[in-house]
């Protein structure tokens, strides 16, 4: 049974901003970090942080982080720490050129729909039970996407997924973003995804025409003169219409959890009205009235809600796989 959740703040801005800097951590004394490369295509690695529990693991969680994030973020710190407790092996994902790897990114970056590298972590992951994918804001539309185009394959070696303020129709979020009341997040995003830019053509020159990134002013400018054009998609809007997870939920085969707020100033909620949602007996949506993006700070203990959520609900679909309910 889910805990009701009792938000320590109502305002979803304040709830948006104690989430990501509410303090957090993951006891790598107790869980010593391993770190390793992978190599996901010819020339591109990411970065992986790995921990296990002390006696044999129960199964795997592999977690993925949102825009401009990495395996260091607070939530992803949070949920690895209850998921050890539970006797789950962890795995912090870094997206492509993130985690500072873009020296290992061969020519590209990293987009909103790039399900390649998490699937090629997936197959060289050594034998240690079922998977389990989490994914943050973006890597929510990550795991949602992944899931689908894998269909009843996805089956054959993840057990299920948990997407949590996922942006599932990214042109909709976009818009939303570029609201006067999220300035602060956009002007935040825009000017991270500009150091990333020029970064990587300091590291290998010729990439992108840095000509044009002083003319960027929000996410669809840069999705539109950067994105579009790296990975062949053309403009923003052909971008986004092929990159959204939402088109993919129909398709998706294994038990998937989606959690998310209904005051996300990031996201409307009205993306969630989607016929997929309750037509699918594979998607469970748990959506709460108050919460923010990726906030979910309690204001009883333990004050990490979702962790405890996420934690239970992989629990309780692994008893149902042992017992032999989910095949």
């Amino acid at each position: 049974m889910v805990r009701p959740f009792v938000p320590y703040f109502r305002n979803p801005h304040l709830a948006t901003i104690a989430g990501n800097y509410w303090r957090r951590g993951v006891d790598e004394r107790r869980f010593p970090v391993t770190t390793k490369f992978y190599e996901t295509e010819p020339g591109v690695q990411v970065l992986v942080h790995s921990q296990a529990p002390a006696s044999e693991p129960v199964a795997q969680l592999i977690l993925v982080h949102g825009l401009e994030g990495s395996s260091s973020a607070g939530y992803a710190r949070s949920l690895a720490q209850a998921a050890l407790e539970a006797g789950y092996a962890t795995h912090r994902f870094n997206m492509r050129s993130c985690g500072g790897t873009e020296h290992l990114s061969g020519r590209t970056l990293y987009h909103s729909g790039q399900t390649s590298d998490l699937l090629a972590v997936i197959r060289q992951l050594p034998s240690g039970g079922p998977i389990f994918l989490a994914g943050f804001s973006l890597g929510g539309n990550v795991v949602l996407k992944l899931a689908g185009e894998l269909g009843c394959l996805a089956s054959g070696f993840i057990a299920g997924v948990m997407a949590t303020s996922t942006p599932i129709d990214l042109a909709a979020c976009v818009r939303e973003l570029d609201k006067p009341s999220n300035l602060i997040y956009a002007r935040r995003f825009v000017t991270r995804l500009k150091e990333r830019v020029r970064a990587k053509e300091r590291i290998t020159p010729g990439i992108f025409d840095l000509a044009g990134l002083d003319l960027v002013r929000n996410i669809y400018d840069f999705d539109n003169r950067f994105t579009a054009q790296a990975f062949g998609f053309g403009t923003a809007d052909n971008y986004y219409a092929t990159q959204s997870s939402d088109q993919f939920l129909d398709r998706i085969r294994v038990p998937t959890l989606l959690v998310q707020a209904k005051d996300d100033p990031l996201i409307p909620f009205s993306v969630y009205d989607h016929p997929a949602i309750p037509a699918n007996p594979n998607l469970q949506l748990l959506a709460v009235e108050h919460g923010g993006h990726l906030g979910f700070i309690s204001k009883d203990r333990p004050r990490f809600w979702l962790d405890q959520v996420l934690v239970n609900w992989m629990l309780e679909l692994r008893n149902k796989i042992t017992a032999g309910f989910v095949s």
